[in-house]
């Protein structure tokens, strides 16, 4: 039994859900539009102001995929509605972050600084407050895309574990390892 595939997904005020016949789910609210393709075998309905996925067998691969575009979609309705966002810190002596428009600029400690091109559907801010760490704020609609950026920034300079410098999530704790001198 899939819990997560059997809940249902209310839908909020000002949120339309458009299902085509190839199974293509199309959701329109005040942030914006995203579509998702969903398993032919899956069956959609809207009752009552309620979106529900169901499989047709008990099939593993049936159980994977019902979960998964329920998900998916819970994600789309979520993120049309309210939005999504992503906090990132740089952790380190003399890192920096500035953006000019959709143009991400990064001095991480290498020999040159990291210039990153953000999309349009995401909304970018930096803040660089005295004694605080640089910070680097991500918003959008579209919760796969926010993510993909998020990590991809990230990726620029992973958190170390003896030092902790890097950029990290905001909240997220580095697990911290003892030196050579600890010994």
């Amino acid at each position: 039994m899939s819990r997560i595939g059997n809940a249902p997904i209310s839908i909020p005020s000002g949120v339309t859900i458009d299902i085509s016949d190839s199974n293509l789910v199309t959701v329109k609210g005040p942030k914006g539009t995203l579509t998702q393709q969903v398993d032919q075998d899956l069956k959609l309905g809207i009752e009552d102001g309620i979106f529900s996925v169901s499989r047709p067998t008990e099939q593993k691969r049936h159980k994977a995929m019902h979960g998964l575009y329920r998900s998916l979609v819970n994600n789309m309705v979520t993120g049309v509605s309210e939005g999504f966002i992503k906090e990132l810190e740089l952790v380190g002596v003399g890192y920096r972050v500035n953006n000019t428009g959709q143009l991400l600029e990064l001095t991480v400690g290498y020999s040159h600084p990291i210039y990153f091109a953000i999309p349009d559907e995401v909304k970018l801010e930096t803040l660089m407050e005295k004694g605080k760490n640089p910070a680097i704020t991500l918003t959008s609609h579209d919760n796969q895309l926010l993510g993909h950026i998020a990590a991809k920034i990230r990726s620029f300079r992973k958190p170390e574990p003896y030092k902790g410098k890097g950029i990290k999530y905001k909240g997220e704790v580095i697990r911290r390892k003892a030196g050579k001198t600890a010994g």
